[in-house]
């Protein structure tokens, strides 16, 4: 079962272009495995606004679109920054969108996030395992990363600068690999 591919979507919390935390995310996909494919999806500032009373089973499109590709996916990886101590208005807009499909519920997670400060957007960090336990994701320890003074561990181009980050991120792919398998396995 090892030898089966897995799809990987991987979530910026930042929408910005040369956006550090979509970066990681590059990074990432360049030390995972062959069988792994990591795509990051890039539409989050298409959804709407949320609202109750537009969640219906003829969402907007953005909607159908993002919930489809959480659900076609074996796991998600999420780095997001922080803003004003808490997660960004996007991707907490983007994850209460999620909530009525239970698109998350049971759904193998990594929860990374990248700051240039030393904090690391520890807050926003926290605040989304809140939201995720919510959501019922599957997170475990080792996928749940923090990145203080990112610039200086990753470049513009997604390249690891610092060795510790890249075992730290090795290991978090294998924590979250894992548990894909032992999901599946639960499943069977």
């Amino acid at each position: 079962m090892k030898n089966t591919n897995v799809k990987i979507l991987a979530i910026s919390g930042s929408l910005r272009t040369s956006s550090s935390n979509t970066n990681v995310l590059r990074a990432i996909a360049t030390i995972a495995k062959p069988n792994i494919s990591i795509e990051i999806f890039e539409q989050l500032g298409a959804l709407p606004y949320f609202s109750p009373d537009i969640d219906t089973e003829d969402a907007h499109a953005a909607v159908q679109i993002f919930r489809n590709a959480i659900q076609k996916a074996d796991a998600v990886i999420i780095c997001t920054p922080e803003y004003a101590f808490g997660a960004p208005g996007m991707l907490k807009n983007a994850l209460d969108w999620t909530v009525s499909s239970g698109s998350f519920s049971r759904k193998p997670l990594a929860l990374l996030s990248a700051s240039p400060l030393a904090s690391g957007a520890d807050k926003a960090h926290a605040s989304l395992l809140l939201t995720f336990k919510a959501l019922d994701a599957i997170i475990p320890d080792a996928c749940k990363v923090i990145i203080p003074i990112v610039y200086k561990k990753i470049n513009a181009s997604a390249e690891i600068l610092d060795e510790s980050l890249r075992t730290e991120l090795e290991k978090a792919l294998d924590a979250l690999i894992k548990c894909i398998y032992e999901n599946k396995m639960q499943e069977e």
